[in-house]
């Protein structure tokens, strides 16, 4: 009977311990990795965006994805890459990466694929990443923008498989200056706050 009194304190100190230990654990992840959302939306606009001199003019369509490897907003967004990757990148799509000026990050295996490039003219005013930029294979700019709207970036909430889809059939596309609202971070410097609108 002692015995068992002595017990009950000490399985109370634990599971107090215990509790302590997931109570801050859980401000600890709320703390880093949960943001709140806001109204703010992102205005992009391809009029000053210009691929290198030796990927312009005619040729295959050329997809640029713009990234941050600080920005949250990639983990979604990159499983969709690669699957736009696996399904579009042997039917004369090329695909290449721009990451944020003076960050530092890879690409994740699945992504090796994609061609780096140092930079791309005009992409300093690129509102937020993760972005997309597409070329037609006339060399013209088609598409700016998010790859999808809405909080993740998936095929089911996809701007980008109707737009290769259209350019593969030879059909005209002009989408760029678009408004958008999702998961987003800063991509200027002078404006380098998390930006997650919804």
């Amino acid at each position: 009977m002692a015995r068992s009194r002595r017990i009950t304190p000490l399985a109370c100190l634990i599971a107090v311990i215990w509790l302590a230990a997931m109570l801050a654990a859980f401000w600890w992840f709320q703390a880093h990795y949960l943001r709140p959302f806001d109204e703010r939306t992102a205005l992009f606009t391809g009029g000053e965006l210009h691929l290198p001199e030796q990927l312009a003019g005619p040729g295959k369509i050329r997809l640029v994805h713009f990234w941050d490897p600080a920005c949250p907003c990639n983990v979604g967004n990159q499983q969709h890459l690669g699957e736009l990757l696996e399904r579009y990148g042997g039917r004369g799509v090329q695909f290449y990466a721009v990451q944020k000026p003076g960050s530092q990050g890879q690409l994740p295996d699945t992504l090796r694929a994609l061609r780096s490039l140092a930079g791309l003219a005009g992409s300093e005013r690129l509102p937020a990443s993760p972005a997309v930029a597409i070329w037609d294979r006339h060399g013209r700019l088609a598409y700016v923008g998010p790859y999808g709207s809405g909080m993740t970036c998936t095929s089911g909430n996809s701007f980008v498989e109707p737009l290769l889809d259209a350019l593969l059939d030879g059909r005209k596309v002009l989408a760029d200056n678009n408004l958008a609202s999702g998961c987003f971070c800063a991509w200027a410097d002078e404006h380098d706050d998390r930006t997650w609108p919804h």
